[in-house]
């Protein structure tokens, strides 16, 4: 992927008991990915997503276009 080490970090409204997942922001302005992992199993696969198909997501969670109410 890069020689650049990704920096997890979890959302601060990730305090649901484990069940979340961590995303590794830092790499998506130098080469347009934004990696993101299951928070219980840091040493297994990562997915790589493209940066702004991420950044769309995200906006759609706030957005609440995923609410199932």
């Amino acid at each position: 992927m890069t020689t650049e080490s990704p920096r997890w970090f979890k959302s601060s409204y990730s305090d649901n008991g484990g069940d979340c997942v961590e995303a590794a922001a830092n790499l998506a302005a130098s080469h347009g990915i934004a990696p993101v992992r299951d928070s219980k199993n840091p040493t297994g696969p990562a997915l790589g997503f493209r940066a702004d198909a991420f950044s769309s997501f995200i906006a759609g969670v706030k957005a609440g276009e995923f609410d199932t109410v």
